[in-house]
């Protein structure tokens, strides 16, 4: 068992750089090969197949986002040697370790060729989410250089959801995030929020640390879960470095950390391969006002002028653009100069069209009308019809022809009734019938 585990240790990162090979034209995985040819498939994290303009679809890519034309380098992704790009990680100040090696290589391959536009988009958008993130990481006395995470499992979309329904910047699944105190309803989906979802990431990382003591493990851990690692460091006889487990780690896992060294590679080094950050104009600044009734965007972005998009990028974890007040006090947050002009027109914010907008009654009214049965609605309500046409036609009277020798005792036995019924639907008095004259029947 030590024999081989050394054997395929040694085929993923003792071999020279030419004995490793990557299909270029598959945008959802990686292929490497060892010195023996055997082929190794590494799923790619999914943010690192997203494309450049479904990054630019953001609001705050395309409001807050430029070309810079102030950037004049060749577009050309210059080719460096090993020992180069072992010096450049080893300068990057962090606590984490930060190894090259081939698969390393092949993520930062990725980043500075094939995604290098979408490097660009990233490089605008850190200006928005790194205070953020730093802040909330810096609360909990992590390493600064996880802030690089939201790079590998969202490409900076703080609405990005996965095809398993991980959602926002950290891309927390739903047990996960409803566990580190994120709201998830109908209505409300906190892990889209910037903030509220860092604080948590950050809070679940701590708690990782705490099992595994290790970042590397952590960081693994933090893409397909403690179980998962735990597995893998029982099938390699308790190795718990993430570079000896690898082999038993998920395919989308054995390029996890890779990739994420390889994201503080080029956000550090972008411009060593020719990459132009795009201009950010940073959005004004923002503050929240709490609400105890529900109010809708439109509502606010109508009374105030604004433009609703803006207010949506504002409050991403309200799914439906309803900010849910009445269920308990909710915050919603504006640009700074607009909190006051909230405040001011309360009530002709939640006055505007709340019938439209808000269309979730309090009260209804149930409806009481006998239902109507249509005559060619079916064969079944036929029939019903044409039992209750005949019933009805019992509810009738007829006139029957007296006959020559006739009783009103006969007449009452041939048509199912009484004398007695006879004698009082006629008004007659006594016995006495005359033949050819005619008599009700009912």
């Amino acid at each position: 068992m030590k024999k081989s585990l050394i054997i395929i240790a040694a085929a993923f990162f003792g071999f020279a750089s030419q004995a490793l090979a990557q299909s270029e034209n598959n945008d959802d995985e990686i292929i490497v090969t060892d010195a023996q040819g055997k082929q190794e498939v590494i799923d790619l994290p999914e943010a690192l197949t997203h494309d450049y303009d479904s990054l630019l679809n953001n609001y705050n890519s395309k409001t807050y986002l430029h070309m810079s034309f102030d950037c004049n380098m060749p577009d050309v992704n210059p080719v460096y040697s090993a020992e180069v790009y072992k010096e450049r990680l080893s300068r990057i100040p962090t606590i984490i370790e930060l190894p090259y090696n081939d698969v390393v290589q092949k993520f930062i391959d990725r980043y500075s060729g094939r995604l290098r536009r979408s490097v660009s988009v990233m490089l605008g958008a850190q200006n928005f989410y790194m205070p953020i993130f730093e802040e909330a990481l810096e609360s909990y006395g992590l390493p600064l250089e996880l802030k690089y995470l939201p790079v590998i499992e969202s490409a900076l979309n703080p609405n990005a959801v996965s095809r398993v329904g991980a959602t926002g910047l950290w891309q927390f699944m739903l047990t996960t995030g409803k566990k580190y105190g994120l709201e998830v309803n109908s209505l409300v989906d906190e892990r889209r929020d910037p903030v509220r979802a860092s604080y948590a990431a950050a809070h679940y990382l701590r708690d990782l640390y705490k099992i595994f003591g290790d970042w590397n493990l952590v960081i693994a851990a933090y893409n397909c879960g403690p179980e998962a690692i735990n597995r893998a460091i029982h099938r390699s006889n308790g190795e718990k470095d993430y570079w000896r487990i690898y082999p038993y780690l998920p395919k989308e896992t054995r390029g996890y950390v890779p990739a994420f060294i390889a994201a503080n590679y080029i956000m550090n080094y972008y411009c060593e391969h020719n990459i132009c950050p795009m201009r950010a104009d940073l959005p004004v600044k923002t503050d929240t006002v709490v609400v105890n009734r529900d109010v809708h965007f439109e509502q606010v972005a109508q009374v105030l002028g604004m433009d609703v998009d803006q207010i949506k990028q504002l409050n991403p974890q309200y799914r439906h653009s309803v900010v849910n007040g009445s269920t308990k006090p909710s915050a919603i947050r504006l640009p700074l100069a607009m909190v006051g002009s909230f405040i001011d027109n309360e009530d002709s914010i939640y006055a505007y069209k709340p019938d439209e907008l808000l269309t979730k009654r309090l009260e209804v009214a149930i409806n009481t009308d006998a239902p109507v049965v249509s005559r060619h609605s079916s064969s079944r309500s036929g029939r019903h019809s044409k039992a209750s046409r005949r019933k009805s036609r019992r509810g009738r009277s007829k006139n029957v022809t007296i006959r020559q020798g006739d009783t009103l005792s006969e007449i009452a036995r041939r048509n199912g009734t009484t004398v007695r019924k006879l004698k009082k639907l006629n008004k007659i008095s006594g016995s006495n019938i005359r033949a050819g004259k005619k008599i009700r029947i009912k």
